[in-house]
């Protein structure tokens, strides 16, 4: 059984910068295609990002293009995700997801096998 635990969350000021981590146990990392959700109060769960197997290929949601990264080190197991800028509307619940099924980035959240149970970020104004 796949398990992803997400770490790095917590309180920063807007403009400010966090990474969080996402450690994947069960299976090795380099089978699945690696993505990130996050879920404010009050709203529905969105897509952030996914890197495809290998880091091939990384799709962002436009509310984050050109402020967050996706990367992955499959040595450790781990996906990380680079926020930078960090405004207000981005506080959230963070969460980890992973598939290994084919997909498209419109459709990623259908695609997902599993979820990590996430890590809250809240930026301050």
């Amino acid at each position: 059984q796949v398990q992803l635990v997400e770490s790095g969350g917590g309180l920063v000021q807007a403009g400010g910068s966090l990474r969080l981590s996402c450690a994947v146990s069960g299976h090795t990392s380099s089978n699945y295609a690696m993505g990130w959700f996050r879920q404010a109060p009050g709203k529905e769960r969105e897509f952030v990002a996914v890197i495809t197997w290998a880091g091939a290929k990384t799709y962002y949601a436009d509310s984050v293009k050109g402020r967050f990264t996706i990367s992955r080190d499959d040595a450790k197991n781990t996906v990380y995700l680079q926020m930078n800028s960090l405004k207000p509307e981005d506080t959230a619940v963070y969460s980890c997801a992973a598939t290994q099924k084919s997909f498209s980035v419109a459709r990623f959240r259908d695609a997902v096998d599993y979820w990590g149970k996430g890590t809250l970020v809240t930026v301050s104004s």
